[in-house]
């Protein structure tokens, strides 16, 4: 859907310390996407609250989303709201807001949007606290350094306790949070202004300020004493005050004011609560989104380095610098072509104007700017400094892509694109199928960076690569769906990679001769395990000038591809440290490409000499079953090559907590359910590899 061209956004009427980038991140089921449906709501920003289990709601558009009752993509949207008490009383704010999944195979939707989200609200259910994926977001925030706020929700069910849930995120995410709420019967204590808030009905909109009840008041008191001795720690100003007068010393206005500080900080996660089914909680957590997450005014200059030089850059959130963006998302429209998502972090974006792509060097024309509400988009003036839009038309542009000013070029650190970890073969049932399926597939894995497209030499089947069985399963919906290509769909399989166990060296010398020019190349490299994640670091330790500056590239693109390709068993191979050590060349007859071959060769041998073992994903998995089938629970995990890390109770349940390599999980949660008469559950998230 989108407006007419005369429903044009204008510049905008809010200035960047009033603007708030943030994510909405958990486990599945944890209901993030009900939170931001209610979110839209109270803001005006939609009339009707959708369901996620009835396939309505309004973040949730595309067919699979709807089918399946998850969040598949990560949407966006665009809301506004005033703070109604205190020192930003009245002030709108603008809030854009990113939803993003919550299962495992998936994650690369929440690492694209926690690149360029400044603050998250971190959802917790809870009766469950801390689960696998939100360990797996948690440690995606903390990459790109995001700050974030709590907000645990489903407090209204059997079985929720807040204390558990605060315990849980210092043990398992050694986090610092501190509760800002707590619960209450239809409603919440506030510490932070020392009242109960009660609602009044079902819609959430109306409620009652009043003391905090007698049977509360003590709990109450000792949870904001904690509160105030949290803030007084992050806040030397506060800490006076508190060490000359008490608590009783301190206003709202001054917890608010050292919240804030500490949570852009990253020292504490202020932890709200409610329940957003039942619409409570949600004008205070957007209260909190405002008063307590960043504002990009708030953050670092963007830091980034010059494309020729490699020099450091360093550019403001100001709307007239030059213009620096980042894509961080592509969504191909076969109606309406591409449409690729930005984050502005300095300059203004506008129609018309021309950036340099740094990626290839090339330039591209800003064609139509358009604001996104879920499918929705209203075509945009412009786009200043902090805002979230997207560009229709680009073609060639790539996800993790630096966009900026022609005659100031900056590249931004792109996207950590996790690798993907399950495999099916696919053949096309036509030769036209064929046709369709090589075309979308091309435009499919453009969209997504952890799918990855390729040809088994053997077989001449096309292998498609993802993060899981259902991230496979909802590609090969698209393509009947969106492309009208019909595939047959082979046995999922297990991507297996490679690494080397110690240390080697190699030299390889590359000669031939068959008339005219020939070819030569001599290098000199060794090989040693890396850092888990590091992928390739190489490194020229060449001195005197004995290989051509010019001929590196060409050496670790060698290696790089050798790589790829494995070495010991075809898998591609991760985690290496190279370093080339010394080597010689010719004057006529060395190139490039006789460098890159012997950069090839000598990094296999060196690899067989350091010794190639293969490696295996491994899932940190939690299996919940009712006690007395604690035994057909261990047993279920031990049978498949599980090792056991813990064993907890939750309520009358228990809660195993394991690691099991992924080739063993195929078809478990249906085994799980036969031993336990259906009442056992398993979740899981992606933990490490580790050696077969």
């Amino acid at each position: 859907m989108e407006t007419m061209p005369g429903d044009i956004l204008m510049p905008r009427d809010i200035t960047l310390d009033r603007v708030r980038n943030i994510g909405v991140m958990a486990h599945i089921d944890a209901g993030k996407t009900t939170i931001t449906e209610r979110v839209l709501l109270f803001t005006g920003r939609i009339h009707r609250a959708g369901e996620v289990h009835h396939g309505t709601a309004a973040m949730d558009f595309s067919p699979e989303e709807q089918a399946m009752g998850i969040t598949i993509n990560a949407a966006a949207t665009t809301t506004h709201w005033a703070v109604r008490e205190g020192a930003r009383a009245g002030q709108r704010h603008q809030i854009n807001v990113i939803d993003t999944p919550g299962h495992v195979d998936f994650t690369m939707e929440v690492e694209r949007s926690l690149r360029v989200l400044d603050g998250a609200v971190a959802v917790f259910d809870a009766a469950r606290g801390v689960e696998p994926q939100t360990e797996t977001v948690w440690r995606q925030a903390d990459r790109y350094g995001v700050a974030r706020i709590a907000f645990v929700n489903k407090v209204d069910k059997p079985g929720a306790d807040l204390a558990m849930c605060l315990d849980s995120m210092r043990r398992r995410l050694g986090a610092r949070p501190v509760a800002v709420q707590l619960p209450l019967d239809a409603g919440v204590i506030d510490l932070v202004r020392d009242r109960a808030v009660t609602y009044d009905d079902e819609s959430g909109r109306t409620f009652t300020v009043s003391e905090v009840p007698a049977s509360q008041r003590e709990a109450a008191t000792r949870a904001r004493e904690q509160l105030i001795e949290a803030c007084a720690e992050c806040d030397p100003s506060l800490t006076d005050a508190y060490l000359a007068g008490g608590s009783g010393a301190i206003t709202a206005d001054d917890i608010e004011r050292a919240l804030r500080k500490a949570t852009i900080e990253g020292r504490l996660v202020p932890v709200l609560c409610g329940s957003a089914l039942k619409n409570r909680g949600i004008q205070m957590l957007l209260d909190a989104i405002v008063l307590y997450l960043p504002s990009p005014q708030d953050l670092p200059a963007v830091e980034g380095t010059h494309p020729d030089t490699g020099a450091a850059l360093v550019r403001p959130p100001r709307d007239d610098a030059p213009v620096c963006a980042l894509a961080f998302k592509v969504v191909s429209d076969r109606a309406q072509g591409t449409l690729t998502f930005v984050r502005v972090y300095a300059g203004t974006l506008r129609p018309g104007m021309t950036l340099l792509d740094t990626r290839r060097g090339r330039t591209e024309r800003v064609g139509r700017l358009v604001q996104v509400h879920a499918d929705e988009r209203t075509a945009l003036a412009e786009a200043p400094a902090g805002s979230i839009a997207a560009v229709l038309g680009w073609r060639d542009v790539r996800t993790g892509t630096t966009l900026c000013a022609v005659d100031q070029p900056m590249v931004l650190a792109g996207l950590n694109i996790p690798e993907p970890m399950v495999e099916v073969a696919l053949e096309a049932r036509t030769a036209g199928d064929s046709d369709r399926m090589t075309t979308g597939l091309a435009r499919l894995a453009h969209e997504d960076p952890s799918l990855h497209v390729s040809t088994d030499p053997e077989s001449g089947q096309t292998l498609l690569k993802g993060m899981g069985e259902l991230h496979l399963e909802i590609v090969v919906e698209r393509l009947r769906r969106e492309h009208r290509a019909e595939v047959r769909v082979g046995e999922p399989r297990v991507a297996y990679r490679e690494t080397v166990r110690g240390a080697g060296e190699a030299t390889y010398r590359h000669v031939r001769q068959e008339g005219g020019t020939g070819q030569f190349a001599h290098v000199a490299l060794s090989v040693e395990p890396g850092a888990r994640g590091s992928g390739l670091v190489f490194t020229d330790d060449t001195v005197g000038g004995v290989i051509p500056q010019g001929y590196i590239p060409a050496i670790e693109k060698g290696v790089r591809g050798a790589m790829e390709r494995g070495v010991a068993t075809g898998h591609p191979m991760v985690d290496v440290r190279v370093r080339l050590l010394d080597g010689s060349f010719h004057k006529v007859d060395s190139s490039g490409p006789a460098f890159e071959i012997a950069g090839s060769r000598a990094f296999q041998e060196a690899a067989k000499a350091a010794g190639v073992v293969g490696l295996e994903p491994v899932m940190s998995v939690e299996v919940t079953v009712p006690e007395d089938f604690v035994g057909e629970g261990l047993a279920s995990v031990q049978s498949r090559r599980g090792t056991v890390r813990d064993l907890r109770a939750l309520g009358p349940l228990r809660v195993i907590d394991a690691a099991v390599p992924l080739a063993r999980l195929f078809g478990y949660v249906t085994e799980l359910r036969s031993r336990t008469q259906g009442r056992g559950s398993a979740v899981m998230a992606f933990s490490h590899y580790d050696e077969t």
